[in-house]
């Protein structure tokens, strides 16, 4: 056989053994919106319509009870790799330690999907925001993304690479690990979304299935997007946060998210009542709202386009889509705080006719998030409901479930072990010469075809720490703690199932409860070491 011959079959060889692959394995697109509240959606009983994604949630399944991390780097690091955050590395966000637990990046004590997604032949690629570490050893590059484009930092304008942190003054991106510049003119959710479009084409081409995660930077703060996505919402939030709240709490009723004889928590303290503002301060409020329901909007039309490059390219049926948020509503308000707030008011301008601008920086603050977080006890940053519920919807050829609900208890933990499930990959003991920690979530690859089949029994404990604020979950029984210092007087007790909102705090009525689910507590809090660790130097 001449060497031409040998070579040309060779490569015969590896295009069918790629076609093989790329009919056997699903492509999975995972789609993380930021700070999206519970009901923002209107499939989860939202008025900003978002077609789009309805469509996605007719085709699948949506899940009224699942549960991420509060804030959103800690999301991000235990969704990638189906672990507690102190033991990926993010028992604090943005606090950068020697301390275990708390090294501000990704640990090496856990694998994330995409390096074991490879292992299986798959591309994987992400667009958008990193928030796991600004060192080179920590970028996306070295966790398994064949391709990158992504914000390292929490939050950053939407329009260009100006910082919107105060430090840094210039927003950092990198590309493939290399760093990058902002394009002149882009908008953040049209980018990511423009270079995740050419990751799948470029998949396609190599007859590759993908891991693709497209991690949103929408609807962050600062509330800016084009007037031809806010512009339609423009006089719909006359009635204010208020009615809002109390629509929302209908309208996830309505949609069947939670039961008709669920009660509306008492309000967060620190919010004024929308009576008692001026006119000037509810035109403000107003336009705060409309420019992100125009946010949402631009999100869900960008998720259409990922949509539709899928169907164009015939993979459509072949994917697994997953959409969630990473925590609950963003109650930020930076232009008000004592170190944000100076630096802000001297480098942004918020006058009412430049709102939503490049070079404005608005938040919704804790009125409307607490709207969007109904109806659940306050916001992102709590470890009570509306804080740690968020909305997931997944869809594929490989979910027999059309336009279904579930509402049984599940955990961000769980996305991984699903994917392995659903890809046949064995988890590791050992990754690069480190010893990793074993799954702490469960497959839902059964509730694809079976709605009665139960992920986790009574006796699953989910547990989190972050800043002092905790939580644990047992059954239908939660322990809180909402209140500095951490200490045992501070935890409350709740019965989710009778009262979602967290209204009553049953301890003392149920002191045998409270006092096994203590012991739940410092079981897990010896485990994963939970501590208040000293920030290095320079570190916040």
């Amino acid at each position: 056989m001449s060497r031409y011959l040998s070579k040309y079959i060779g490569i015969l060889v590896l295009l069918f053994h790629g076609w093989i692959q790329s009919q056997s394995q699903p492509n999975i697109l995972l789609i993380l919106a930021d700070d999206l509240a519970f009901t923002d959606m209107s499939c989860f009983g939202g008025e900003i319509p978002t077609p789009n994604l309805d469509k996605i949630a007719s085709q699948g399944i949506r899940f009224s009870q699942f549960h991420t991390a509060p804030y959103c780097a800690v999301t991000r690091a235990m969704v990638l790799t189906g672990n507690n955050n102190h033991v990926a590395g993010m028992g604090s966000q943005d606090l950068r330690t020697n301390v275990e637990g708390y090294e501000g990046h990704l640990s090496n004590r856990v694998v994330t999907i995409p390096q074991l997604l490879k292992t299986k032949g798959f591309s994987t690629f992400m667009a958008g925001k990193w928030h796991l570490g600004t060192q080179v050893e920590d970028n996306p590059h070295h966790k398994g993304f064949d391709k990158s484009f992504v914000m390292l930092e929490g939050a950053a304008n939407h329009y260009n690479n100006v910082g919107v942190l105060r430090e840094p003054a210039i927003s950092p991106y990198t590309e493939n690990g290399q760093q990058t510049e902002w394009p002149k003119g882009a908008y953040s959710t049209d980018l990511y979304t423009d270079k995740l479009l050419s990751y799948i084409e470029q998949a396609h081409s190599n007859n590759s299935p993908f891991f693709g995660f497209a991690a949103y930077t929408s609807p962050h703060w600062p509330l800016q997007v084009d007037e031809r996505h806010w512009k339609k919402f423009e006089g719909n939030y006359k009635g204010g946060y208020d009615s809002l709240r109390i629509a929302r709490f209908k309208g996830a009723i309505k949609a069947g998210l939670i039961s008709e004889n669920a009660q509306l928590p008492a309000r967060f303290p620190e919010v004024v009542s929308w009576k008692n503002l001026s006119t000037q301060e509810k035109k403000i409020e107003e336009r705060k709202m409309e420019l992100y329901a125009g946010m949402v909007d631009n999100l869900d039309y960008n998720v259409g386009r990922l949509i539709t490059k899928l169907k164009e390219l015939g993979i459509y049926e072949d994917t697994i889509i997953m959409f969630m948020s990473d925590n609950g509503a963003a109650a930020e308000d930076f232009v008000n705080h004592s170190y944000f707030g100076p630096y802000i008011k001297q480098h942004f301008d918020n006058n009412y006719n430049n709102m939503g601008q490049p070079d404005s920086y608005v938040s919704y603050g804790p009125q409307w998030a607490e709207a969007g977080s109904a109806p659940f006890k306050y916001f992102k940053g709590y470890t009570t409901e509306g804080g740690m519920r968020a909305p997931l919807i997944i869809s594929g050829l490989q979910i027999k479930r059309s336009n279904s609900l579930e509402t049984q208890f599940l955990t961000l933990m769980d996305i991984a072990p699903t994917l392995y499930d659903l890809l046949e990959i064995s988890y590791p003991s050992e990754y690069n010469s480190h010893e990793i920690e074993a799954l702490k979530g469960a497959s839902l690859l059964p509730l694809f075809k079976d709605d009665t089949i139960k992920i986790h029994d009574e006796n699953y404990v989910f547990a989190l720490e972050h800043r002092g604020y905790t939580m644990l979950r047992k059954g239908d029984w939660k322990l809180v703690n909402i209140h500095s210092p951490l200490d045992f007087k501070n935890f409350e007790l709740y019965n989710i199932k009778s009262d979602p909102g967290e209204s009553v705090n049953i301890r003392r009525l149920h002191p045998n409860k409270f006092e096994s689910l203590m012991l739940e507590w410092e079981a897990f809090s010896k485990e994963v070491g939970v501590v208040t660790p000293t920030p290095k130097s320079g570190a916040h």
